[in-house]
């Protein structure tokens, strides 16, 4: 039996965790489960799962993880955990950080104001994923976003990404922008392939995901103007700037693609 090597792919919601994971699985020696703290993930069918302790649930996904259909020589395992799903097992980002040999994959956005819009448009229509281009139901909901709300999404990310880049070796991480990996798949593949340290896969191009939004934040948060006066000055001023995709640094000392 070939030693498996775990990862795990981390990031706020609506960062592009599950496009990445569905071209992992398109590798034949790649098994990515799905979020192994989410009660109600297809993959996982048993939600008594979430009864066992930290060390057990992470052992149930490294070394008992589900078999997938058609994938005999599965040499690398992992699963997806987004920022929130932390929040209630506040012990288990300590035991996930413990385990061996583990690979971390970070998901970003350029600009954490579009991860929050894009949870809230969601939330409200209820329409999470678009793959393929002749999925066309229309633009997402134009929302409204709190003051407190944008506060505290914009702490809790940052906080999120400075904890994975001090609890990992800056070698066991490598950190993927959103857009980096809707515009160019392969590319990127191609560095995660690397990082993971598995032979290269070319990108198929049959798992295309299509960006639900494509309306700069201006026109698609109601009262941008009031949320861009109360953040002048402040750190998250240039999350604000008007028709801009993105503005927010990468976490640093590792790599990125």
């Amino acid at each position: 039996m070939p030693t498996i090597e775990p990862f795990v792919i981390l990031g706020m919601p609506r960062t592009g965790t599950h496009y990445l994971e569905e071209l992992l699985n398109e590798h034949p020696n790649v098994s990515s489960n799905g979020e192994l703290l989410n009660p109600y993930d297809a993959i996982w069918h048993n939600r008594k799962r979430l009864l066992l302790s930290d060390h057990e649930l992470l052992e149930l996904a490294y070394l008992h993880y589900p078999a997938r259909a058609g994938k005999k020589a599965v040499t690398h395992v992992g699963c997806k955990i987004n920022q929130p799903q932390f929040q209630e097992r506040l012990e288990f980002f300590d035991e996930l950080a413990r385990w061996p040999r583990l690979k971390v994959m970070l998901m970003i956005r350029r600009n954490t104001l579009e991860s929050l819009r894009s949870l809230v448009q969601a939330r409200q229509s209820g329409q999470w994923l678009k793959f393929g281009a002749g999925n066309d139901s229309g633009p997402p909901p134009q929302v409204t976003l709190k003051i407190q709300d944008c506060e505290d999404y914009l702490k809790a990310a940052d906080d999120f990404h400075r904890l994975v880049m001090d609890s990992f070796a800056p070698t066991n991480i490598l950190t993927v922008e959103y857009e980096s990996l809707l515009d160019n798949p392969a590319s990127c593949l191609h560095a995660v392939w690397a990082f993971l340290e598995i032979s290269a896969r070319p990108c198929s191009g049959s798992t295309v995901l299509q960006r639900q939004e494509v309306r700069p934040l201006e026109q698609t948060i109601l009262n941008f103007e009031e949320l861009k006066r109360h953040f002048t000055g402040g750190r998250y001023e240039s999350f604000f700037e008007a028709g801009k995709i993105g503005s927010s640094p990468p976490p640093a000392n590792n790599a990125t693609v």
